[in-house]
C-alpha cells in the first residue's frame, strides 16, 4: 500500500470511528454548564432541559453552575473543553453581546464556540410607574422626546438583559433617557414601584403581579410576538415602535472543535426533547417559548444576534463593569 492509499485508509477509519462514537453518544454522563448561579433564569432552563435529556439518553445530564463574568467563565470552560460532546453549555443571549461588551475575552465566540440549538426564549415586559402619563409605547416615545434626559429607566445592573433591552429600545426610538443601574432585579423593581425610575424592562413573572395590582402600568411585551403568559399585552412593535424585538433567548453550545456528526446527534436529541408534550408544558410554566432547529440555523441566528448587539452597544456607548 503506497503512502497516499495508507493516508486515505487512516482517514476512513477515523471517520468511521467518529461516526460510531456519535451514534452511541452518550456512553457516560454529560456535563451541562449553566452560566448562572442556582435559581437564575439560565439555571432553571438548564435543569428543565437536563431532566428530559437524562430520559432521552439514559445517561445523566448533570447541571454544573458556573456563574460570573456575565457568562464569560462558563463559556471559556466550554471553548477549552475536550471536543467530544460531553461538556455542553447552556447560555443566554449574553453570549451574543459579550464580544462587543468585554475587552480581551479569553476566547473568540465565532471561532471557538458553536451553537447546537436555540432552546427557547422569554419576552420581557416594558412597564411604567403610574405617574407617567403615557398609555402606549408611541406616547412614551413622544414624551421622552419632549423631555430629553429627564426620564429614568432602571435595570438589574450594567450589561444585564434588562439594561441591554432598554438600550435597544432607546436606540431604535432615538430618545435620550438616563440609565439607573441597581444590584439585581429586586432593587430595580422596587425603584419602579416607588417612582425612583419611570420605566423598566423586566421579566414577565416579575412585572405582571405588580401590573395586576395597579402598582405599575405594563405597556407591552418586548418579544417579536405576543406572550401566552400575557396574551392581552401587545408587542412593543405593535404598540408604537416598529422594528423593536427583544427576547431573552437560551441556547446550547459546545466547543467548535466538536465533530459535526456529534453535534448533529446532540441536536437531534435536544429537538426530540423539545417536542415532548410534558417538556412543552414545563417550559411554558417558566414562561419560555420553545424554538429548536438545526445546527446551521442556530449558528446563523447567533451571528445575526452578535451583529445586532455590537451595533447597539457601540451606539449606546455601553461599557461593562
Amino acid at each position: 500500500m503506497n503512502m497516499i492509499n495508507r493516508c486515505i485508509a487512516v482517514a476512513a477509519i477515523a471517520s468511521i470511528s467518529t461516526a460510531t462514537a456519535a451514534a452511541t453518544f452518550p456512553e457516560r454522563p454529560v456535563r451541562l454548564l449553566a452560566a448562572s448561579a442556582a435559581g437564575g433564569g439560565t439555571d432553571i432552563i438548564a435543569r428543565l432541559l437536563a431532566q428530559k435529556l437524562t430520559e432521552v439518553w439514559g445517561q445523566q445530564a448533570i447541571v454544573d453552575n458556573r456563574p460570573g463574568g456575565g457568562g464569560v467563565i462558563a463559556t471559556d470552560i466550554t471553548a477549552k473543553a475536550v471536543a467530544d460532546g460531553y461538556t455542553l453549555l447552556l447560555q443566554s443571549v449574553g453570549i451574543s453581546y459579550a464580544p462587543a461588551l468585554y475587552k480581551n475575552l479569553p476566547f473568540d465566540v465565532s471561532r471557538d464556540i458553536t451553537a447546537i440549538t436555540i432552546v427557547g426564549s422569554q419576552p420581557f415586559v416594558l412597564a411604567l410607574h403610574p405617574s407617567v402619563p403615557a398609555k402606549s409605547v408611541a406616547e412614551l416615545v413622544a414624551l421622552a422626546k419632549s423631555k430629553p434626559g429627564q426620564l429614568r429607566f432602571g435595570s438589574g445592573g450594567v450589561s444585564g438583559a434588562s439594561h441591554l433591552g432598554s438600550e435597544l429600545f432607546r436606540v431604535i426610538a432615538g430618545i435620550d433617557m438616563v440609565h439607573v443601574p441597581y444590584k439585581g432585579t429586586g432593587p430595580s423593581t422596587t425603584a419602579l414601584l416607588t417612582g425612583e425610575v419611570q420605566m423598566a424592562i423586566a421579566g414577565v413573572s416579575t412585572i405582571l403581579p405588580h401590573a395586576k395590582s395597579g402598582k405599575v402600568r405594563a405597556l407591552a411585551v418586548t418579544g417579536a410576538k405576543r406572550s401566552p403568559a400575557a396574551p392581552d399585552l401587545p408587542t412593543v412593535a405593535e404598540n408604537g415602535l416598529p422594528g423593536y424585538a427583544f427576547d431573552v433567548w437560551y441556547g446550547v453550545f459546545a466547543t467548535s472543535k466538536t465533530p459535526r456528526v456529534t453535534l448533529n446527534k446532540i441536536n437531534a436529541d435536544i429537538n426530540t426533547a423539545l417536542r415532548d408534550t410534558e417538556t412543552i408544558r414545563r417550559f411554558a410554566g417558566a414562561g419560555v417559548d420553545l424554538i429548536g432547529g438545526s445546527v446551521e440555523n442556530s449558528n446563523k441566528y447567533l451571528q445575526s444576534e452578535m451583529t445586532k448587539w455590537a451595533k447597539v452597544i457601540r451606539e449606546a456607548g455601553i461599557k461593562a463593569d
